[in-house]
């Protein structure tokens, strides 16, 4: 996932309410929570490394799952492994009565091949879509299961106090499956992920290269893109690229969709109200130079910030694409399928647990963003129980965002130094909830 920050958003209407809340005085004070999270940072540190070093694709999480369980187990908690495929689930029971709670990672890493130069830089190589590639955490989700490993560290010395219930998810494939298989946050919900207990809201924090150490950034409502995939396949009439009027040609034909896409965004999509946008990021079609292909096939990504405009993007692709091809006497197929809704972070319970995240920051250290164009299945969760999900930085103080690597790139890289925080808030915001939550 690749975080750019982009314009304010409409509200959008998804999960229910979030049970009453009041903060007061926390049960556990932030010193504490600092203290024990400190205890565990040369741990998390070492965690985070190794799982760097071995990185696993989507729902192929095992060295993963089992390292997650082992020490899971090791902590005293109830554990469920191969839910969704390779999840794992924890339950840690508090020595009182009260709410359930989720906190989430995922596990997965990406088929990019690492160019930092670090002593456990990943040399993990694997085939993906009939190639050979190699894999990397280029997304921060080894930062996400050592962090929360360590937040079960810590909430486990608080149990006898801890009113409630505190569920661990450890999810596979937020990144995607292996082409034809189901997975992530939807398979996981599906399976009951977010039952038996009933979990009444859900905490996730994800790493962010371009934000410095010590910061904490949220956005109520819409914070993070919807994400759809199209594909167009254009279906002319082959001939020899000498007698092009012998043909209905498919290759002239897509590359006139392609243009007339990017009106949907630049002439109408009212962007004063929202961001929308929509790249063309595969195009296949032909064999050889001198032959007019049967047929062109295009795929790419819709991303929109409100369930309204994703339905007029929707239609605009489909009346576009088949209104070009028919124009040139081709035809058009449109296929869209929705990967994750819109992460909407439940604007009450994001207010409410605002002063959760300064007591973990300080509240110098934590401001309101921008809405992100990339997407994250942690939105699955979202649409059926409140739920908030927090930016944690971790660039390295004094850099120029600008000029460090992105998500998703084999340059990706996070300062260590940040992911004590990342401790502290999943940690406080647990906490804070259970303490304060009454139904």
């Amino acid at each position: 996932m690749h975080h750019r920050y982009l314009l304010p958003l409409a509200g959008t209407l998804l999960a229910a309410a979030a049970p009453v809340f009041a903060q007061t005085k926390p049960a556990f004070p932030a010193e504490r929570i600092a203290k024990l999270a400190a205890q565990q940072e040369a741990q998390v540190i070492a965690w985070r490394r190794d799982l760097h070093e071995h990185p696993e694709l989507g729902n192929q999480e095992t060295r993963t799952a089992a390292l997650v369980a082992e020490h899971l187990r090791k902590l005293g908690l109830e554990v469920q492994t191969g839910v969704a495929r390779t999840g794992v689930v924890a339950l840690l029971k508090g020595g009182k009565p009260g709410l359930v709670v989720a906190l989430r990672a995922d596990m997965d890493g990406l088929p990019v091949t690492e160019s930092n130069a670090l002593p456990f830089a990943s040399k993990a190589r694997t085939q993906y879509n009939g190639q050979e590639v190699g894999v990397m955490h280029a997304c921060g989700h080894d930062t996400h299961v050592a962090m929360l490993l360590g937040a079960a560290e810590v909430l486990v010395k608080m149990r006898q106090e801890l009113p409630g219930t505190v569920k661990f998810i450890f999810q596979p494939a937020e990144e995607g499956s292996l082409p034809g298989q189901e997975g992530g946050a939807r398979l996981m919900v599906k399976e009951g992920v977010l039952d038996k207990p009933k979990v009444d809201a859900i905490f996730g924090v994800h790493i962010q290269a371009q934000t410095e150490v010590g910061q904490l950034s949220y956005r109520p409502g819409g914070e993070m893109a919807s994400s759809d995939v199209f594909n167009i396949k254009v279906k002319g009439k082959s001939a020899h690229g000498a007698y092009p009027w012998l043909a209905v040609d498919p290759v002239v034909t897509a590359a006139q969709i392609v243009l007339g896409l990017q009106t949907i965004v630049s002439r109408q999509a009212e962007l004063t109200e929202d961001a929308v946008v929509l790249t063309v990021g595969m195009v296949h079609g032909g064999v050889r130079n001198n032959i007019i292909p049967e047929q062109v096939e295009l795929m790419g990504t819709i991303r929109c910030l409100n369930k309204e405009m994703q339905q007029k993007v929707w239609a605009a692709v489909r009346r576009t694409a088949t209104g070009i091809a028919e124009s040139a006497g081709a035809t058009a197929e449109v296929d869209i399928t929705n990967y994750a809704p819109i992460t909407y972070n439940d604007p009450r319970l994001t207010e409410q647990m605002v002063p959760s995240l300064q007591r973990a920051a300080g509240p110098a250290n934590v401001r309101v963003q921008k809405a992100v164009t990339g997407a994250e299945d942690f939105a699955f969760y979202q649409e059926k129980v409140p739920g908030v999900f927090v930016f944690v930085g971790g660039m390295p103080k004094g850099k120029n965002p600008a000029e460090t690597a992105p998500h998703h790139t084999a340059g990706f890289f996070i300062d260590e130094s940040g992911l004590t925080l990342g401790v502290r808030t999943l940690v406080t915001l647990a906490t804070d909830y259970l303490a304060a939550a009454k139904k």
